[in-house]
């Protein structure tokens, strides 16, 4: 039994799963970033288009 607490204690393995998780996890809200940036000048775009069709209608 200690043998095997000791091969769990000394792997790498889950610290290497922690890492990319938090890789992944960084990567997921640099793009949720990027794309609340984006929408919120698409949806100014799109409101500029509309007020100028109720203009000229």
């Amino acid at each position: 039994m200690i043998d095997i607490l000791k091969k769990l204690y000394l792997s790498d393995k889950g610290a290497t799963a922690v890492e990319y998780g938090l890789i992944l996890a960084l990567v997921a809200l640099a793009a949720l970033a990027a794309i609340g940036s984006v929408a919120d000048s698409t949806v100014g775009m799109w409101d500029d288009v509309a007020n100028e069709v109720t203009e000229v209608s």
